[in-house]
C-alpha cells in the first residue's frame, strides 16, 4: 500500500493534484473546523455568536453538498465541512443551553458567574472607567 502511494505520489497525476485548488481550497478551509474545536474546549458561552454559529454551521452543510456534487468528489473539502457543522452545531447547543435552558442560572447559582446582569465584557468596562474617573487629573 505504502509503495503504491509512493508511486503515485511521484507521478505527474500527483503533482497536479497537490498544486490545484482541488487540494489547496480545502486545506485553507480547516481554519472553521480547527477554530471551532478550540472554541469548543476553551471559549466560555457567554461569548457564542448564536446567528454567526448557526450561518458558519448551515454555510458547513451547503458546502457539504457542493463538495459531494462536484465532479470529480473532493473528498478532502467534504470532511472539511463535515467537520466544521460538527463543530458549529455543538457550540449552538451549547449557547442554546446557555441562554435559553438554564445554564446562565447554573453559573450563577454556582457562583461561577457574578449575579448582576452585566456580561464579564461589560463588568470589565465598567472597571476601567471607574479607574480612569478615580485617578486625580492636574497638576
Amino acid at each position: 500500500m505504502a509503495s503504491a502511494f509512493m508511486q503515485w505520489a511521484k507521478s505527474p497525476k500527483a503533482r497536479e493534484y497537490f498544486f490545484s485548488t482541488h487540494f489547496w481550497g480545502p486545506v485553507a478551509n480547516w481554519g472553521l473546523p480547527i477554530a471551532a474545536m478550540s472554541d469548543l474546549i476553551g471559549k466560555d458561552e457567554e461569548f457564542i455568536s448564536g446567528s454567526m454559529t448557526t450561518t458558519l454551521a448551515c454555510y458547513s452543510m451547503v458546502f457539504m453538498r457542493f463538495a459531494w456534487r462536484v465532479q470529480p468528489r473532493n473528498y478532502l473539502l467534504f470532511a472539511c465541512h463535515a467537520t466544521n457543522a460538527t463543530a458549529q452545531l455543538m457550540q449552538d447547543a451549547r449557547f442554546v443551553n446557555y441562554w435559553y435552558m438554564g445554564g446562565r442560572e447554573k453559573k450563577i447559582k454556582e457562583g461561577k458567574l457574578p449575579a448582576d446582569p452585566q456580561s464579564p465584557t461589560e463588568s470589565k468596562v465598567v472597571e476601567a472607567v471607574k479607574k480612569v474617573d478615580t485617578t486625580p487629573t492636574g497638576a
